[in-house]
């Protein structure tokens, strides 16, 4: 016989379910914060009018008299309505057909994986399209002077509204950071459904969007002292009196999540409500700057114009050393190779690397064999070349 007290499965009110939805749902918006370095989420009631704000200020001509009275300097803060806080209501319903025909963890739990995803992207997303709103605009001719203008124009934007940066937050199409790394090892993060980058050309995170999210050809920075997560607390008592209870995680409560049997449809229900903005308080700290050009500007192919062979010697093993001399490229960031026909020659050390080019090298080479200098860019890309034949003088 059972200890008196004991709780039972009867006694359980929140099923393992609900529970585990809110909390990595709970988990995940956690992460971001950590990952955008914004400070904890603030509760609005709802009905609550988010104003998106510009600041200006007139300073006066401080060459006062003795004696005068001190003009003001005339400050504004202009506010414009964005939204209003809202509650959201969403429903999902799994039949029992499908979870005979495909089983509990695929009909329920997967799609309880996929609800939760889109819930998120949902805040994310009116976010990004928030952000592409920005007054701080810009164009110029690549990837990363664009990128380097807007960290620059958010910050010049703070320090003349007295605040504090500590950091830069960017966003990205995907495809413009790949054109701009080319081949590069990329370290990518991918965690909860935000791809990012970490300290990444001065800034502390770049999240990589989709064409749908962020197009290609423009690049998005704001201070991570602009952002602001606000949201309405879904365990609120009037929601529990008009007889709606639902599930939370018990400590910001960003979303409530219910679950329970349509025994008339035959369906396993799940009911999701939330009220959650990200936010970029001053629209003006906001850059959006376009890009018209590639992202980064590729070394023009180019055959080299001249190879001249000098300083021919025999050698006894019947091999002949040569001088050559290719012509250097203009802009000194090209490196050069050496190899004939078959195989890499050498030429004094190493020949199985690439080496900044000196001007002049000795090559080692048998007679007969054509010898291929090969241009390449910073990034070891061959983009020209140039030959010559060796010919014996022994």
């Amino acid at each position: 016989m059972a200890k008196d007290n004991l709780t039972k499965s009867a006694d359980l009110k929140v099923s393992p379910r609900e529970i585990d939805f809110v909390t990595r749902f709970a988990r995940n918006w956690e992460h971001l914060r950590e990952i955008l370095g914004i400070m904890r989420p603030i509760r609005k009631e709802p009905g609550a009018i988010l104003k998106s704000k510009t600041a200006t200020l007139v300073l006066q001509d401080g060459n006062i008299p003795e004696g005068d009275e001190i003009p003001y300097s005339k400050a504004e803060i202009h506010e414009t309505p964005y939204q209003e806080m809202t509650v959201e209501k969403y429903a999902k319903a799994v039949s029992i057909e499908s979870i005979k025909d495909h089983g509990y963890d695929v009909a329920v739990q997967q799609t309880d994986d996929a609800f939760l995803f889109e819930l998120q992207s949902n805040v994310t997303s009116r976010f990004y399209s928030y952000l592409n709103t920005g007054t701080l605009r810009g164009s110029y001719s690549n990837f990363q002077m664009a990128i380097a203008m807007a960290k620059g124009a958010v910050e010049n934007k703070f320090k003349k509204m007295h605040r504090t940066v500590t950091g830069v937050v960017g966003f990205a199409n995907i495809m413009d950071v790949y054109k701009y790394v080319g081949s590069a090892e990329l370290t990518i993060q991918n965690e909860f459904g935000f791809q990012y980058l970490k300290n990444f050309l001065g800034f502390n995170t770049i999240f990589l969007l989709s064409d749908d999210e962020i197009p290609q050809g423009k690049f998005i920075a704001t201070p991570v002292e602009n952002i602001v997560l606000y949201y309405v607390d879904p365990s609120t008592s009037d929601f529990a009196r008009a007889g709606l209870s639902y599930t939370t995680d018990g400590e910001t409560n960003l979303i409530g999540f219910h679950t329970e049997g349509n025994y008339h449809t035959a369906v396993s229900e799940s009911f999701a409500i939330m009220g959650m903005t990200l936010f970029a308080e001053y629209i003006d700290a906001v850059a959006v700057i376009s890009f018209t050009g590639p992202s980064v500007t590729p070394p023009a192919p180019a055959t080299l114009k001249e190879l001249t062979v000098t300083s021919a010697a025999g050698t006894a093993s019947g091999t002949t050393k040569i001088t050559v001399t290719p012509a250097k490229a203009s802009d000194g960031l090209y490196k050069y190779k050496v190899a004939d026909a078959a195989q890499e020659v050498t030429y004094g050390q190493n020949v199985k690397t690439w080496t900044a080019w000196d001007g002049t090298s000795d090559i080692t080479a048998e007679a007969g064999k054509t010898i291929t200098v090969v241009e390449a860019d910073k990034d070891y890309k061959a983009v020209g070349s140039g030959t010559a034949t060796v010919v014996s003088n022994v």
